[in-house]
């Protein structure tokens, strides 16, 4: 199969959204009256981003979900997208379900491919997403005023979790994993929220690479400090049930010994040990993959946002407040900040 008999039979639809779609040395894109192009690039690189042996179908769905997640941060509509594949064959079946898992998030949010590139080497994914936004509408990272409540969508520290398993840091039960697998590998962009967040969000970004490094985002470009209640984070349940295991802990009680509950919790959670308060933290704070919508907001707009999230079925929690300063506070429940050594993802550190 060639490049572009490979092209024609997985990438090639049609794109009544575009002036030109795929086929020609470049697409034609025209924004709609009133707007202005939201555009955006992410790239997963196998080993750095995923798994060698990662599902082709969930891979395909997370190609263009981060992509998704960022214009969901800017309130923009998405409208037509670009890939640029590299790959050591021409799998069929791989490519087959890769591409089923890409169209099916595409038709979900009606996203267009309209163009791209294919190469042989190392699998590397590049997706281009290009988005709708009235221009004084767009959520921006310099928003945030002093005041300000700082809101999260969803769940943290699932994916994180998921991932330090399969990094081999943790060892978690299959049920466990199962219940966070989906965090990594399916996640589920916040386009509706990105949208309904236009005149009521202040500023907004997507939490890729763990909610401090990602908030740090917003208080450097609004000029700003932050403090975030820890008790107030939204947990993913099966890290929360992971972080304290209560039915050793009642074992080691009745036999009254310190040594059966460590050998327990190696016995019993996998070796998990080393699962303690740090990690918790490390996790929840600076893990990363969560692709939620972290977003400030006037404080006059808590009960815009509850009625946003009953309609959206989507939990949305304010964790803390825009404060003057610089940097971020992370308080524990009596209110002491606590010391968090890691702020996020870096591929260069």
């Amino acid at each position: 199969m060639s490049e572009f008999d490979l092209i024609r039979r997985y990438f090639t639809r049609a794109t009544p959204g575009a002036l030109l779609g795929v086929g020609d040395d470049a697409a034609l894109l025209q924004a709609s009256e009133g707007n202005v192009l939201a555009v955006s690039t992410d790239m997963l690189v196998c080993g750095t981003h995923f798994l060698s042996d990662a599902d082709p179908f969930l891979l395909g769905h997370k190609a263009l979900a981060v992509n998704l997640s960022d214009l969901a941060a800017m309130g923009a509509a998405p409208r037509w997208a670009t890939l640029a594949i590299a790959l050591p064959a021409a799998d069929e079946m791989w490519l087959a379900q890769f591409s089923a898992g890409f169209f099916a998030l595409a038709d979900q949010h009606g996203v267009e491919l309209v163009g791209g590139d294919t190469t042989r080497g190392p699998l590397n994914l590049c997706v281009s997403i290009f988005g709708e936004v009235p221009a004084q509408q767009a959520l921006r990272r310099s928003g945030a005023q002093i005041g300000d409540d700082i809101w999260v969508s969803g769940c943290l520290g699932g994916a994180a979790l998921a991932l330090a398993h399969l990094q081999g840091r943790i060892a978690l039960s299959e049920a466990e994993l199962a219940a966070c697998l989906p965090a990594l590998h399916q996640p589920q962009p916040r386009v509706a929220l990105g949208l309904v967040l236009r005149g009521i969000a202040s500023s907004a970004i997507d939490i890729s690479d763990g909610l401090l490094a990602d908030l740090g985002h917003i208080l450097e470009a609004s000029q700003a400090g932050a403090e975030i209640e820890f008790a107030a984070l939204p947990v993913s349940a099966v890290l929360q049930a992971c972080q304290t295991p209560p039915l050793i802990k009642q074992l080691a009680i009745r036999l009254g010994h310190q040594e059966t509950m460590t050998k327990s919790l190696v016995m019993i959670r996998g070796g998990r040990e080393g699962f303690g308060v740090e990690f918790f933290h490390q996790l929840i704070l600076s893990g990363g993959d969560d692709y939620e919508l972290c977003f400030t907001a006037p404080a006059a707009q808590h009960a815009e946002l509850s009625n946003i999230s009953a309609r959206l079925d989507l939990p949305l929690t304010r964790i803390g407040k825009i404060v003057a300063g610089r940097g971020c506070i992370v308080r524990d429940a009596s209110g002491n900040p606590l010391d968090i050594e890691t702020g996020g993802y870096d591929h260069f550190r």
